[in-house]
C-alpha cells in the first residue's frame, strides 16, 4: 500500500496574515454606524476613503494612504450628499476619481485633488439622478472607461456614461429591470461582458452587461445568497449566504448551468454577512464575516472538490467592513499577495492586514505575481456602448517597471488646481519633480502632448507615492524617507535609460520595415 500525503501541495498553503503595527494604522476615524451590508471603505495606491458619521447629511473621509497614525477629528470631508452615504468606489483607471451613492437617491462622482482633501468638498464633478429610491450599491466597469453601474431600492440597475459634458446626468444609457427585490451584490467577469447579481428574492442572476439580457437564473431552496462573485475566467460563480437552517454557507455554481450548485459548504453558525474576496492571480478566496475577527482563506481549483481550505487569520477585534488594495499597490518585496483594510468600529481604527507568502529569497517572485490588470482602460465608453468587448490591459508588478500615472481627465474648471508648491517645499522633492517632468516631456512627444497633465505629479513605484507621505516625526523616520527618495530617484534614472534604449530599438525596427518594403513598392 503506497503512502499518500494527507494534504494538497500548494505554494499558498502557508500564507499568513500580518496586521500592521499601531503606528501604521489609521486611528480616531469616526466609522459609520450604518447597518447596510457594504464594505464602507475603498482603497487605491494613493488614497483611503471611508464612510463616516456626519450630522445633517452623508459624508466620507479621504486620507492619503501614507498618512497613518491619529486622524484629525476635524479633517476635511467629502460632504455633498443630503442623506447617508451607503457605498463608495474608486475609479479603477483614475486614482483621483471616486463615486458615492446615498439615501438621497443620487450617485455622485468626485474629483479628489492630487494632494488630498484640504477643505470640505461639497460640489461633485458629476451628479447622476435617475433612481426613485435610495441607491445602495455602485460598481465601475472593469475594462471600459467612464462606465458606472448603480442599483438601489427601486430594484433597477442603471448604467451611466460619464464621458459627457453635462454636470447633472438624468438619463442612464441603459436600465436593467429583471429584479423583483433589492439587489444585494454585483460582480463582473474579467472582461466585463457578464454581470452576476444576488437579490433579496433569493435568486442569483447572470446577464450580459451590454444588452442587459438575462442568461441564467438560480433559485436554490437550500441556499440563500447575499453576496456573489464571478471567479475570473474559471467559468464559475461563488455565492455566500445562509443555509436552510441559518448556518453561514458558501456555494459554487457552474456559470453555464445555474440550476443546481456544484458545491455547498457550511462555514459556521454565526449571523453576520460574509464578504467574499477573490484573487484571480493566485486563485485564492478570502471569506471575511461582518462582526467577526477572523478571515478564512481557500484555494479554488477547476476540478473536484473545487474549494481547498488553507487556514485563517484570527483577531480579537471584530471588523465592520473591508477595503482591498488593488494589486498594483502591493509590496512585492515582502511577497504580499493581498491587502485588506479592516474597519474596527469599537476602536475607531482602520487596520491594514497583509497576506504574505513566506519565501526565503528577497528576489522578485514571478510565480506568485503574474501579469495583472493595471490602471489603463481597454475601451472607451463609446466603444463599449457600440458593443465592443475587450479583456483588461495587463501590467507587471516587477520592481522598476513603471506604473502608469493615473491622472484625472475630468473637467479642470470644476476641480482644484494642482498644488505644486506643496510637493516642492519638501526636502528632495525638487529633484524628483525635475525627473518626473523630464519623463512627462518624453511621453508628450509620443502621446500628442500631455505634459501639462503630468506636471506637479510625483513618482509612483509599486504604489508608493513619496509626496503623499505624512511628515516625519523622528530623525529615524526622516532618514528612512530620505533613503526611500534616493532609491526612487535611482529607479527613475534607470527607467529613463530603459526608455531611451527602447526608443532606439523601435526606431531601428521602423527603419528596417521601411527598407524591406521599399523594394516591393518599386
Amino acid at each position: 500500500m503506497s503512502w499518500r500525503p494527507q494534504y494538497r501541495s500548494s505554494k499558498f498553503r502557508h500564507v499568513f496574515g500580518k496586521p500592521a503595527t499601531k503606528e501604521s494604522c489609521y486611528d480616531g476615524v469616526p466609522i459609520t454606524c450604518s447597518v447596510q451590508d457594504n464594505n464602507f471603505c475603498a482603497v487605491n495606491p494613493r488614497f483611503l476613503a471611508v464612510i463616516t458619521e456626519c450630522a445633517g447629511g452623508g459624508a466620507f473621509l479621504v486620507l492619503s494612504i501614507h498618512h497613518t497614525g491619529k486622524v484629525d477629528p476635524h479633517h476635511p470631508r467629502v460632504s455633498g450628499h443630503r442623506g447617508n452615504v451607503l457605498d463608495i468606489k474608486w475609479n479603477p483607471f483614475n486614482d483621483y476619481c471616486i463615486a458615492s451613492c446615498s439615501e438621497d437617491n443620487t450617485v455622485k462622482v468626485w474629483e479628489i485633488p492630487p494632494h488630498g482633501v484640504m477643505k470640505n468638498l461639497t460640489v461633485a464633478w458629476k451628479e447622476l439622478q435617475g433612481h426613485s429610491r435610495r441607491v445602495s450599491l455602485i460598481e465601475w466597469h472593469p475594462t471600459a472607461n467612464g462606465i458606472l453601474f448603480s442599483t438601489g431600492y427601486d430594484y433597477q440597475i442603471m448604467i451611466w456614461n460619464l464621458d459627457c459634458s453635462e454636470q447633472v446626468i438624468k438619463n442612464p444609457v441603459r436600465t436593467i429591470s429583471h429584479h423583483s427585490d433589492v439587489v444585494l451584490s454585483m460582480s463582473f467577469n474579467t472582461d466585463g461582458s457578464l454581470l452576476a447579481t444576488a437579490c433579496k428574492d433569493r435568486k442569483v442572476r447572470l446577464m450580459e452587461t451590454y444588452s442587459g439580457n438575462l442568461l441564467q437564473e438560480a433559485n436554490s431552496k437550500t441556499h440563500k445568497a447575499t453576496k456573489v462573485l464571478i471567479l475570473g475566467n474559471m467559468k464559475m460563480l461563488l455565492t455566500s449566504g445562509t443555509s436552510r437552517w441559518n448556518d453561514r454557507q458558501m456555494a459554487l455554481w457552474d456559470q453555464d448551468d445555474l440550476s443546481v450548485p456544484l458545491l455547498e459548504e457550511n462555514v459556521d453558525g454565526s449571523s453576520g454577512v460574509m464578504f467574499p474576496f477573490y484573487d484571480p492571480d493566485t486563485h485564492m478566496l478570502y471569506l471575511a464575516g461582518k462582526g467577526d475577527g477572523n478571515i478564512r482563506y481557500y484555494e479554488i481549483s477547476s476540478e473536484k472538490p473545487y474549494i481547498h481550505y488553507l487556514t485563517e487569520f484570527r483577531s480579537s477585534l471584530p471588523q465592520k467592513g473591508m477595503g482591498v488594495m488593488p494589486k498594483r499597490g502591493l509590496d512585492v518585496s515582502s511577497c504580499e499577495v493581498f491587502r485588506f483594510y479592516r474597519l474596527v468600529t469599537i476602536k475607531s481604527l482602520i487596520e491594514p492586514l497583509s497576506m504574505i507568502v513566506p519565501r526565503r529569497s528577497e528576489a522578485y517572485q514571478e510565480d506568485i505575481y503574474p501579469m495583472t490588470p493595471g490602471n489603463r482602460p481597454a475601451l472607451t465608453a463609446d466603444e463599449w456602448l457600440c458593443g465592443v468587448s475587450k479583456g483588461p490591459v495587463l501590467m507587471s508588478l516587477k520592481p522598476g517597471t513603471q506604473v502608469a500615472e493615473s491622472y484625472p481627465e475630468m473637467n479642470k474648471g470644476l476641480g482644484n488646481s494642482l498644488d505644486t508648491r506643496r510637493s516642492q517645499s519638501r526636502p528632495g522633492m525638487l529633484q524628483l519633480a525635475f525627473i518626473q517632468n523630464q519623463l512627462g516631456t518624453k511621453e508628450a512627444k509620443g502621446d500628442g502632448g500631455h505634459a501639462d497633465d503630468h506636471r506637479g505629479r510625483t513618482a509612483v513605484s509599486n504604489g508608493e507615492d513619496l509626496a503623499l507621505c505624512s511628515p516625519p516625526r523622528t530623525e529615524n523616520e526622516m532618514r528612512l524617507k530620505f533613503h526611500k527618495q534616493q532609491e526612487e530617484i535611482r529607479r527613475l534614472r534607470e527607467l529613463v535609460n530603459q526608455r531611451d534604449v527602447r526608443i532606439k530599438q523601435l526606431e531601428l525596427e521602423i527603419k528596417n520595415i521601411k527598407n524591406s518594403q521599399s523594394p516591393e513598392v518599386s
